[in-house]
């Protein structure tokens, strides 16, 4: 009897889940959300079986979800086994010609590597790159008026060819890859890609699922932990220098990305198993969001992040 009663609890909980996942689904049916993958996520076999099946499930309740992913270690350890060393300005990647090869061969594999992950799990998906159909156009980025060799800054997102995928019921898989006028190749920080293409096609979310739980007023102290601000707060954090590294022009991209009709932002953990359902189909949430100063006080200032209940 006892297990009995064990099971039928077990089983209410389950259903609770699914009633407070509700109201969300019923927001953002047929909303586009960009998932930027990268960091520890995509290193480890099971976190990165964990993600897909995320972004697999928004797809399959409604969703219209864009996957932009990175590869910056794969890479590094390509180029390693060329007898090159990898080297970075400013968190950006130094890029010469051999190594602009590497990275191509190395984020093409990748893409298709979750091109099959998804279509095991049952959901249609297409692998492109930024030079399929001219996705991302770009210029020559410099970083500090430093020449950095083949690393894009990304001018033109033809958005048409994301809005054909998803309108034929795919889900687009794109690698940070452009190219310029000369159609010459140039590697493209996956941050800026994902930012300048949930832009280009209006998405309600941006997530970034990086390698800490969120952002810190201060990062030694786990008290000052931000679970959701304004895109005027994030900027008055980001004048004041506390925040450093490699969160800063994270940070940037985020309010660029909500000054520019992005609805939520959002920084998560992708070591934490399925964040992305947390995140998303929960009140509490396990990040940090990002929302518009407007959104923010027709609101009223409330906590619920999605649905404004």
């Amino acid at each position: 009897m006892e297990n009995n009663t064990q099971s039928m609890e077990e089983i209410m909980k389950k259903a609770e889940v699914l009633i407070e996942a509700l109201p969300y689904i019923q927001r953002f049916n047929r909303k586009i959300i960009v998932v930027k993958y990268g960091g520890s996520a995509m290193n480890n076999e099971e976190l990165q079986k964990n993600v897909i099946k995320d972004v697999t499930l928004l797809k399959l309740v409604g969703f219209k979800p864009i996957i932009v992913h990175g590869g910056g270690k794969e890479i590094s350890r390509w180029v390693g086994k060329v007898g090159k060393e990898a080297q970075f300005v400013n968190g950006l990647r130094v890029t010469d010609e051999e190594t602009m090869e590497i990275a191509e061969m190395v984020l093409n594999r990748v893409n298709k590597s979750l091109v099959t992950m998804v279509q095991e799990l049952g959901v249609k998906a297409v692998g492109i790159s930024g030079k399929d159909g001219g996705l991302l156009r770009v210029d020559k980025k410099y970083s500090d008026g430093k020449d950095i060799g083949f690393v894009g800054d990304i001018k033109e997102v033809n958005a048409k060819i994301l809005y054909d995928l998803l309108d034929n019921d795919f889900l687009p898989i794109v690698a940070p890859i452009g190219f310029d006028e000369a159609f010459d190749t140039y590697n493209i920080n996956a941050d800026d890609a994902a930012c300048a293409i949930a832009k280009a096609v209006g998405a309600d979310k941006l997530v970034f699922l990086t390698d800490v739980e969120g952002l810190y007023k201060n990062f030694e102290d786990k008290s000052t932990f931000i679970s959701r601000l304004t895109a005027s707060e994030a900027d008055k954090l980001i004048e004041s220098g506390i925040i450093g590294g490699g969160m800063l022009p994270k940070l940037n991209n985020c309010t660029s990305a909500v000054k520019n009709g992005v609805s939520r932002v959002h920084i998560l953990d992708g070591r934490v198993p399925h964040c992305l359902l947390l995140e998303i189909f929960t009140k509490q949430g396990v990040g940090t969001a990002i929302i518009s100063d407007e959104d923010n006080l027709a609101k009223g200032l409330k906590r619920d992040k999605f649905c404004g209940n």
